[in-house]
């Protein structure tokens, strides 16, 4: 017998979207990012407006689709989306800043750059602040909002190829498969190699002390999702 077909998960709902659209809100956008836990490479944000209406089989949060589901979804997403767009903190800048601030400044990136700008945020986790739009936090937003769930798909895919991207640069590393995240064969060749430029300084094991007073998400225990 051959081997059962993976069933991909069932999309996220649009409870919050309809609510919105039926306000008489088009602009409605969700908000996500991806890569606060890696000891290296950037931080990725991603914000997409659909038109209302629109729905695409599938589309959930990001860790629990396969890789090529992401990609293919990522197609789609960006096919049917008013808007979309991108916001990204490279490794010095969140050493600078703190990851926490990073993030929030890839996610405004992210947002100021939508075309048309959106009337609604809908925001996975906590608010976020210094943006001059009318938010809402969805907490768990990914697997709960449709529109957040395509940015997390958005966001995800492009930290991927930009951490492919790095592996050709970097081929000690390995960051094509861990993405950066502090597995053994990551921590293995840091032990060998030392930092490279795209390692964050101020994370464990660069700075065990700064490491332990993050806190972060469930994206985070799941280094290995592809």
């Amino acid at each position: 017998m051959p081997p059962r077909r993976r069933q991909a998960p069932p999309a996220a709902p649009r409870t919050f979207e309809l609510q919105a659209w039926g306000r008489g809100l088009e602009h409605v956008a969700g908000v996500d990012e991806v890569g606060r836990g890696p000891l290296a490479g950037p931080v990725v944000a991603a914000a997409v407006i659909f038109p209302p209406g629109v729905h695409i089989p599938h589309v959930t949060d990001s860790k629990l689709l396969q890789p090529e589901e992401r990609e293919a979804l990522a197609q789609e997403i960006e096919r049917r989306a008013l808007t979309w767009a991108l916001g990204l903190v490279p490794a010095p800048l969140i050493d600078a800043i703190n990851i926490l601030r990073a993030t929030h400044v890839a996610m405004r990136e992210a947002i100021r750059a939508l075309d048309p700008p959106p009337e609604l945020l809908l925001v996975d986790g906590r608010p976020l602040p210094d943006i001059e739009f009318p938010q809402l936090s969805v907490i768990g937003g990914d697997r709960r909002c449709f529109s957040i769930a395509a940015a997390s798909i958005l966001a995800k895919v492009t930290r991927d190829r930009i951490m492919a991207h790095l592996d050709a640069l970097y081929p000690q590393y390995g960051f094509a498969g861990h993405k950066g995240y502090a597995c053994r064969t990551h921590l293995e060749a840091i032990a060998a190699h030392g930092p490279c430029p795209v390692h964050r300084r101020s994370f464990s094991p660069f700075a065990r002390e700064a490491q332990g007073e993050l806190e972060f998400g469930e994206e985070d225990a799941t280094a290995g999702d592809g």
